[in-house]
């Protein structure tokens, strides 16, 4: 879901040779240590059996308690193939169609658009060509919410779409929530009881969640770690998120689970295995069902990369059910990467080489993840080593450098003038039609922002110039924004918009999209 980096994966091993290289164990404990992760945990299965499953590392900085194989650890947006699964479950069973339309299921569904919604299909629903922007709608759930799954669902018909209807790929996480809640339409159980009935039963996951209070109430967990006392976020010494950093809420459907090793070994067999469960006689969805998660639907653009990474390139890069399918120097390769506070995760897949595996790391050190799916590559392929955990970390301090350099310019430099108004007379209750009520204070010498349905985002504005003021939230893993207040003619304010101070904010944070207007102009919504 939240996407806090963004994984290219590739092809792996081939079962004729060895399991992981020779010292790889070592060289994953070598990288969590040099960059600082507090813990990894690794899954890898071949040729239809497990070949690896354990962590290194601790759950929580500064405490002993050991990664584990059963350590279960925030897979983000890589539970989007869960969800899949579970839509997979009910065609088979006759309940619905991929290519139904939505709204014969759903008949509340509606977005901007009146043709989109009436034409809008469940394979629409997961494969980023709806015409919303890219992560638009997240900060219903981004960093936490009290909206429930249905009422934000219902809140997309106030969505504007970036783009026309099936043209172009753009990531999103909100429709996603609508296939959680589809999912309970047809079947009359929520997503989370269906989820662990139909899905983690059969299989024994016996150690994944689906819930964030299931999460925080198990024992065996990794903790989410990040760096947010640094210019910027992503910088400064390592430290566990507090228990505000939640796992998606009403957005769990898009990437709302939390996974152990072990257990990440009987989906990776299970996906291999087209639906079959490994060491049984049953499946979990059907072969046919299987060929469509893995069928490309929509072309993915390809950006140049940098020299040092051209051999990741692909050569062709698609989307299909809650998978990305693209190439790995001509090997094809099914895979997707997940992003939630503090926890980054892979999982990958080779159907040629009967190959799968998993990386998560309970912190936001995405060079490791990455930079290991390389290293195993290579050597499955019998590729020389390309050094990549180093050349990403070396490639992403440079970034948050010069990222951080930008933002202090900004802090620095800013016009002595305004604000145009006495404090007090912007204050007010403002209101966007997706996102709900914020509201503004005077608080002593400055103003105060809060966000009712996001706990954690309240924060002291500081004035920045002109009419435009710097969010200072009160937790500081919160991407910082810039509010800027337009006055109309008569001197009061008749708009509020946002955006994100950093140009490495996590798209998730999609301040940009909002635009408030004063509660009694726009009528008073909640």
């Amino acid at each position: 879901m939240k996407s806090l980096a963004a994984f290219a994966f590739l092809a792996l091993a081939s079962p004729a040779l060895a399991s992981p290289p020779a010292g790889f164990e070592q060289r994953v404990e070598q990288l969590r240590t040099n960059y600082g992760a507090p813990g990894v945990s690794i899954a890898i299965v071949e040729d239809g059996r497990p070949t690896l499953a354990r962590g290194w590392g601790v759950r929580e900085i500064g405490k002993p308690d050991p990664v584990g194989p059963d350590t279960i650890f925030g897979t983000g947006s890589t539970g989007k193939a869960f969800t899949v699964a579970a839509l997979a479950i009910l065609v088979d069973e006759g309940k619905l169609k991929w290519d139904d339309k939505v709204i014969d299921h759903m008949p509340d569904f509606r977005l901007w658009d009146p043709w989109v919604t009436r034409e809008m299909t469940v394979r629409d629903l997961l494969v980023h060509r709806s015409g919303l922007g890219l992560g638009a709608g997240d900060l219903m759930f981004v960093p936490n919410s009290d909206l429930s799954r249905k009422e934000t669902v219902r809140r997309l018909r106030f969505i504007k779409p970036a783009t026309s209807f099936r043209s172009a790929y753009a990531y999103d996480n909100v429709l996603y929530m609508v296939a959680g809640q589809l999912i309970e339409e047809v079947s009359g159980e929520t997503w989370e009881h269906f989820m662990h009935a139909h899905v983690f039963a059969p299989l024994g996951m016996t150690h994944s969640t689906n819930s964030d209070a299931e999460f925080q109430s198990t024992a065996d967990r990794a903790h989410p770690h990040g760096r947010f006392d640094g210019a910027i976020v992503g910088l400064g010494r390592q430290q566990p998120y507090d228990g505000n950093a939640t796992l998606a809420g009403n957005a769990a459907p898009a990437g709302g689970l939390a996974i152990s090793a072990n257990d990440m070994t009987h989906w990776l067999l299970t996906q291999l295995g087209h639906g079959q469960i490994a060491g049984s006689n049953t499946r979990l969805f059907s072969a046919t069902q299987s060929n469509q998660m893995w069928s490309p639907v929509i072309i993915q653009p390809i950006d140049p990369r940098p020299p040092e990474f051209a051999a990741t390139q692909p050569n062709f890069y698609t989307y299909a059910l809650g998978w990305d399918v693209q190439d790995y120097r001509g090997t094809k390769i099914l895979w997707h990467g997940g992003a939630v506070f503090g926890s980054l995760t892979a999982v990958a897949l080779i159907p040629d080489k009967n190959v799968g595996f998993s990386i998560a790391v309970n912190s936001e050190e995405g060079e490791i993840v990455r930079g290991l799916m390389y290293e195993l590559l290579d050597h499955y392929l019998g590729l020389p080593a390309g050094g990549w955990p180093e050349k990403y970390h070396a490639y992403k301090q440079a970034r948050l450098a010069e990222a951080a350099k930008l933002v202090g310019s900004q802090q620095a430099k800013p016009a002595r003038v305004g604000p145009s108004l006495p404090l007090n007379r912007y204050s007010g209750d403002y209101v966007d039609p997706w996102y709900g009520t914020i509201k503004v204070r005077r608080s002593g010498s400055n103003l105060s922002i809060e966000f009712p349905h996001s706990t954690g985002m309240d924060s002291v504005l500081i004035h920045h110039q002109y009419d435009t003021f710097r969010t200072q939230p009160a937790l500081r893993w919160i991407e910082p924004a810039y509010v800027t207040f337009s006055i109309d003619a008569d001197g009061k304010v008749d708009r509020v918009r946002m955006k994100p101070v950093s140009p490495l904010a996590d798209f998730s944070f999609d301040y940009q999209d909002l635009d408030f207007t004063p509660v009694a102009v726009a009528g008073g919504k909640e």
